[in-house]
Order: structure tokens, then C-alpha cells, then sequence
């Protein structure tokens, strides 16, 4: 059985259990797979589904994906105000 791996995650504010694999390209995606947790990437998901529907994006067109990326970026980079 594989070890998990554990992280600080920087949207939960705590340590926990990290992703599997890098999910996303790039530098967004390193800095993903080394600060997001399982659990906070899944809560993303459930939050892009919706955007998704609720925007009509079309994933096969480039400025709906930048468009999500963006959104993606601000939901776990973004300073929180208090």
C-alpha cells in the first residue's frame, strides 16, 4: 500500500493529505499539487462543475478554459479578507 503523502494545505489552513499526482500543466499545476489537499481540490471540482454549468463553458474552447483557470486561481490563491 502506498504511503500518503502529507502537506500543509494553503486553502485549508492546515495539514493533510495531498494529491496523488499533479492533476494540472504547468507551474499552476506544481503549485497545486505541492500546497492543495485531496480534500480541497475535490471541494474545487464541485465548484467548477457548477461555474461550468452555470456559465455554459465549453472546454474544447481556449478562452472558456482560461476563463476557468482563472476562476481556479483566485478560489485557492486569492487573499481572503477577514
Amino acid at each position: 500500500m502506498k504511503k500518503k503523502r502529507k502537506i500543509f494545505c494553503s486553502f485549508l489552513k492546515k495539514e493533510t493529505e495531498g494529491l496523488e499526482y499533479q492533476f494540472f500543466p504547468g507551474k499552476i499545476g506544481q503549485q497545486i499539487y505541492e500546497q492543495i489537499s485531496k480534500k480541497a481540490w475535490n471541494i474545487w471540482l464541485e465548484k467548477q462543475t457548477k461555474i461550468i454549468n452555470e456559465k455554459k463553458l465549453n472546454m474544447f474552447i481556449e478562452k472558456d478554459r482560461i476563463f476557468l483557470e482563472k476562476k481556479m486561481k483566485n478560489f485557492f490563491f486569492k487573499k481572503k479578507k477577514n
